[in-house]
């Protein structure tokens, strides 16, 4: 295209004369429509397409998800000796399996 016609068209936003370029329209905000002889329903409080019953179901799939990856975290950060000491050692049903005591004669100091 030629520098001429971009200039000519003004990228839109006036018109070109008869075969221009035209401005695009705004749409106009009408309301919908709602027959009195049709069904009755209301909207639902959302927010952005999320309801109060998605939510709670979302959270729970997160919450489960969550605590998958952090017994994963657990079990994979289990052999390192400071995650032993200030977590594991400390759960109160499971703890005493990860307490590693070095008997005296193997000792060497």
């Amino acid at each position: 295209m030629q520098r001429t016609l971009i200039r000519r068209a003004q990228y839109g936003l006036q018109s070109g004369g008869a075969g221009g370029v035209q401005p695009w329209r705004q749409r106009v905000g009408y309301k919908n429509f709602k027959s009195q002889y049709g069904p009755q329903y209301k909207i639902g409080r959302h927010i952005y397409g999320w309801n109060a019953k998605s939510l709670i179901n979302a959270g729970f799939l997160a919450g489960g998800f969550g605590a998958a990856a952090g017994i994963f975290a657990l079990f994979f950060f289990g052999g390192v000796p400071r995650v032993q000491r200030d977590i594991l050692q400390k759960l109160p049903l499971i703890g005493g399996y990860f307490v590693h005591e070095i008997a005296p004669e193997d000792n060497p100091f």
